[in-house]
C-alpha cells in the first residue's frame, strides 16, 4: 500500500509541472528529485549530476543528432522534392494512381529520416500542392499522408529505435534491420487501403496524366538516384559491417551535404537552418533523454520497477494479455506525451516485466515504435497531426478523422507481429551484427 501511494504521488506531481507548462525534460529531472530526496536515502544532487552526465555522453547517442541533421538537409533542399517526378510515372496505373506517392515517398524518405514529423513534412510539401492540383479529394490525402509519415519512425534509420536501443540497451544495429520487413508491411497496408478506397470510389479519382513509355519512366526516375545511394551508403554501411549505426549516420550527413551540393540547392542558408534545426530538435531530445535517466534511477531505488513487474505477474497473463495490456497504456500515453518521452519515461519500468514474461527485447522494440506510430495520429499531441494542421490549414479534429483508417491499420500490424513474429526476429537472425 506505501508503494501506491509513493507511486500515486509521483504521477500527480508529474501530470501538476507538465501542466504548468514546465518542459518536459525538466518536468522528468524535478520528479526525479522529488522521489530521491523524500523516499530514499541517496543524495538527491549527487546521483542527478552522475546520471545527468552519464546519459548525455553516451557514445551510442552521438548518432542521434546526425541523423537528426541529416534529415533537416533533406528537408531543405531539393533532393526531397524531386521523388515526386520520379514516383508518379510508377503509380498510375495502380488503383489510386497518385495517392500512392504519399505511401512510396514515405516509404523511401523514411530510410534517409528518422523522424516522423520530418517525412510527414517533406512529403507533404512535395505531395500535397501536386494532388490539389490534380483534384484529388483532401480526406484520403491528408489521411494517408499523416499513416505513412509515420514510416519514418519504423523504417531504418529510426529516432526513436536509437533512443529504445540506448535505453533498454538493445543492439541498435539489430533494430534497424528488424524494423525492415515491418516497415514495407506497414506501407502495404496502406497502399492496400488506398486500393481499396479507389475500387469503392472510382468517381472520386482524377483521371490518369498523359501515358509514357516505358523508357520515359525510367528517364523520369532518375531524380531518385541520389536518394537511392544515400540509402545504399547509409544502411548498406551498416548491414555489411562496415559501419557502426553512428559512423553510417556521419556517412549520411556528408552524403547528403555532398548530393545537395552538387544538385545546386545547398547554400549557406540551407545549410545554416539545418544545422540549428538539428541542434534545436537534439537539445529537445538530450534533455528528456537525461531527465528520464535521472527518473528511472530514482524509481529503481524506491523499488517501483521491481513492484510493478511482481504485480503484473500476479495476474497471471498470458504474453498476448500483456501485448494487449501494453498497447491500450501506450494509446492512452500517447494522448498525452510524445514518442521520445514515451519510450524514456517507462523503459525502466516496463522492460523488466517484458523480460521475465520472456519476450525477446528486439521484437519488443519494434512493437514498441508500432504503439509510438499510433501516437503519432492521436489527438490532442500526435505530432503528424500538428504538422498537416500548419501545412493545410484544416482543424485539428478534421485531421484525427480522416486519419483513422490509417490508425487501425496500425492496430493490424501488432497483430500481424505478434502472430507472426518472424516478420521481426527473421532478419536480424540472419545478419552477424
Amino acid at each position: 500500500m506505501n508503494d501506491l501511494y509513493i507511486t500515486s504521488a509521483l504521477i500527480v506531481a508529474l501530470f501538476l509541472i507538465l501542466g504548468s507548462g514546465v518542459w518536459i525534460g525538466l518536468t522528468l529531472s524535478g520528479v526525479a528529485w522529488i522521489a530521491m530526496q523524500l523516499f530514499t536515502s541517496r543524495s538527491a544532487g549527487d546521483a542527478m549530476a552522475v546520471t545527468i552526465w552519464g546519459a548525455s555522453s553516451s557514445w551510442t547517442l552521438t548518432a542521434l543528432p546526425l541523423f537528426v541533421w541529416m534529415g533537416e538537409i533533406l528537408f531543405r533542399t531539393r533532393l526531397s522534392q524531386d521523388m515526386f517526378k520520379g514516383l508518379a510515372p510508377w503509380m498510375q496505373s495502380l488503383p489510386g494512381r497518385l495517392l500512392h506517392t504519399n505511401v512510396a515517398g514515405c516509404t523511401l524518405f523514411a530510410a534517409v529520416s528518422g523522424s516522423s514529423a520530418a517525412t510527414c513534412a517533406t512529403i507533404g510539401k512535395m505531395t500535397l500542392p501536386e494532388l490539389k492540383k490534380r483534384g484529388y479529394p483532401d480526406d484520403i490525402v491528408i489521411g494517408t499522408l499523416a499513416g505513412a509519415g509515420t514510416l519514418g519512425l519504423l523504417i531504418p534509420p529510426s529516432i526513436i529505435m536509437i533512443v529504445y536501443g540506448v535505453t533498454a540497451d538493445v543492439s541498435i544495429a539489430k533494430l534497424f534491420i528488424a524494423g525492415v520487413i515491418p516497415g514495407i508491411m506497414l506501407a502495404c497496408l496502406f497502399s492496400g487501403y488506398i486500393i481499396y478506397w479507389a475500387l469503392r470510389n472510382p468517381h472520386l479519382v482524377p483521371p490518369a496524366d498523359a501515358a509514357m513509355s516505358f523508357g520515359e519512366k525510367l528517364k523520369a526516375s532518375g531524380s531518385l538516384i541520389p536518394v537511392i545511394l544515400l540509402i545504399v551508403a547509409v544502411l548498406g554501411s551498416i548491414y555489411a559491417g562496415i559501419a557502426t549505426a553512428t559512423e553510417a549516420a556521419a556517412v549520411g550527413v556528408v552524403g547528403a551535404l555532398v548530393l545537395s551540393a552538387l544538385q545546386g540547392s545547398l547554400n549557406w542558408a540551407n545549410f545554416r537552418d539545418s544545422l540549428m534545426g538539428a541542434t534545436r530538435l537534439y537539445c529537445m531530445i538530450a534533455l528528456i533523454l537525461a531527465g528520464a535517466s535521472f527518473l528511472t534511477l530514482s524509481m529503481g531505488y524506491i523499488g517501483l520497477p521491481r513492484h510493478l513487474a511482481e504485480w503484473i505477474a500476479s495476474l497471471g497473463l498470458t504474453p498476448l494479455g500483456l501485448i494487449g495490456m501494453l498497447t491500450v497504456f501506450y494509446i492512452v500515453l500517447g494522448c498525452f506525451l510524445d514518442g521520445i518521452s514515451m519510450v524514456v519515461l517507462t523503459m525502466g519500468v516496463i522492460m523488466p516485466t517484458v523480460l521475465k514474461a520472456g519476450i525477446d527485447p528486439i521484437w519488443f522494440g519494434i512493437f514498441i515504435v508500432l504503439v509510438v506510430e499510433m501516437a503519432q495520429i492521436t489527438p490532442p499531441v500526435g505530432f503528424n497531426l500538428f504538422v498537416l494542421q500548419g501545412m493545410t490549414g484544416k482543424q485539428l479534429t478534421y485531421i484525427a478523422r480522416v486519419t483513422l483508417p490509417m490508425f487501425f491499420l496500425m492496430v493490424v500490424a501488432v497483430l500481424l507481429v505478434y502472430f507472426f513474429p518472424g516478420l521481426v526476429t527473421w532478419l536480424p537472425q540472419q545478419m552477424k551484427l
